[in-house]
C-alpha cells in the first residue's frame, strides 16, 4: 500500500500493522469503557465489546465499491503484485495496535482500571474492518493464530470467493455472509462489483453454507430506497443457505458513505423490524433479539443458543 493511502487511513484512526493489514478501534469499545453501553453483538452473542478488536488482513483490497460502505474506498481491486503480511505478524501487531488505541482511556475518570486492563487484552476479533478478507491468501492460518491466543473470531465476507471459504484450514467462530440485494440488478447498482460473475459467486457461497461446520449468519445491510422489500426474493435466496441466524441491519449515514448516500437512505428501526418480521414469517424463523439504537434485528429458531463459546 502506497504511503499516501496509509496517511489517509491513519487520519481516519487506523493503525497500519503491515504492508496490507490494519486495526481500528470500534466506536463501541469507547462507549463500553466510558458509560457502559454495549454494542448489539454483546447483547446478541455475549461477547465483551470492550475486548473486541476489529481488523483486516487486507484493508486496501476489495472487489466491490458498495455505496453504503463507511470505509475509505480508494482501494485496489486485485491481489496482483501485493505483498501480504504473515498471519503471526498480523495477529501480534494488531493486538499491540489495539493496546495502543485504548491507551488514552486510562486517564478518563469514567473508566475503571479493571475494564481498561481487559480492553488491553482482546479476546474477540472481528475480521471485517475494511477490504474483503477472503482476498487474503492465508486467512485460515490467521484465524488459527487468533484462536491460539484464546480469541473468538467473527469473519465477515461479501461471499464472492466461495472457493476460499470451502478450503479454509481453520474456521471462524462465526461466519457472516452479506446478502445486500434480492437480485442481481440491485446488487450491481448498489455494490458496484468489479466483475460480472460476482453475483453468481454469492449464489455459490449461499449454497455452500450448509456444509461449513461453524455458526453461519446471513446479513442484510438495508438501505432505504434501494434494497428494502422483496422479502419473498430474499427468503428464497436464504433458503439455499439455511443459516443459523439472520441479521437485518439498517444502513447508517456515517463515514465515507456520506459521499455517496443521503441521510434519507437510513431506514428507521421500525422499517428494519417490519422487513425482518415478513422475512421471518416466510422462513419460519422467530425474532430473537433487537437493538433499536443500532437498527438491527436478529432472526433464528426459537431456542437457538446465541452465546458464542470461546
Amino acid at each position: 500500500m502506497e504511503q499516501g493511502k496509509q496517511d489517509i487511513l491513519r487520519k481516519h484512526g487506523y493503525i497500519i500493522t503491515g504492508k496490507e493489514s490494519g486495526v481500528k478501534l470500534c466506536h463501541w469499545v469507547g462507549r463500553k469503557l466510558v458509560d457502559g453501553r454495549a454494542c448489539y453483538k454483546e447483547m446478541f452473542y455475549g461477547i465483551e465489546c470492550h475486548r473486541c478488536m476489529q481488523m483486516s488482513p487486507c484493508i486496501d483490497i476489495c472487489n466491490q465499491k458498495c455505496l453504503f460502505c463507511w470505509r475509505y474506498q480508494d482501494m485496489g481491486d486485485t491481489v496482483k503484485k501485493v505483498e501480504f503480511d504473515e498471519p503471526k505478524d498480523i495477529a501480534e501487531r494488531c493486538i499491540a495496535g489495539q493496546r495502543k488505541l485504548v491507551t488514552g482511556f486510562r486517564g478518563d475518570h469514567r473508566v475503571s482500571e479493571e475494564m481498561w486492563q481487559e480492553a488491553r487484552d482482546p479476546n474477540q476479533v472481528a475480521i471485517s474492518l475494511a477490504g474483503e478478507p477472503t482476498m487474503y491468501p492465508y486467512l485460515g492460518e490467521l484465524i488459527k493464530e487468533f484462536s491460539k491466543r484464546g480469541m473468538t473470531t467473527f469473519l465477515v465476507t461479501n461471499g464472492t470467493f466461495p472457493n476460499i471459504l470451502k478450503e479454509l484450514s481453520h474456521l471462524p467462530t462465526q461466519l457472516y455472509v452479506t446478502l445486500p440485494a434480492p437480485n442481481e440488478r440491485i446488487y450491481r447498482q448498489l455494490c458496484v462489483p468489479n466483475s460480472s460473475q460476482q453475483w453468481d459467486k454469492i449464489m455459490e457461497t449461499l449454497e455452500l453454507l450448509p456444509s461449513i461446520d461453524t455458526r453461519t449468519v446471513v446479513r442484510h445491510t438495508l438501505v432505504a430506497d434501494w434494497n428494502i422489500g422483496w422479502e419473498k426474493e430474499y427468503s428464497e435466496l436464504i433458503s439455499r443457505a439455511d443459516p443459523d441466524l439472520i441479521e437485518a441491519k439498517g444502513y447508517v449515514f456515517v463515514g465515507d458513505s456520506r459521499r455517496r448516500m443521503n441521510l434519507s437512505n437510513m431506514p428507521s428501526h421500525q422499517t428494519v423490524k417490519e422487513f425482518a418480521r415478513k422475512e421471518g414469517e416466510l422462513l419460519g424463523l422467530e425474532l430473537l433479539k433487537e437493538k433499536a439504537d443500532s437498527r438491527v434485528v436478529l432472526l433464528g429458531e426459537k431456542h437457538f443458543e446465541l452465546k458464542v463459546k470461546g
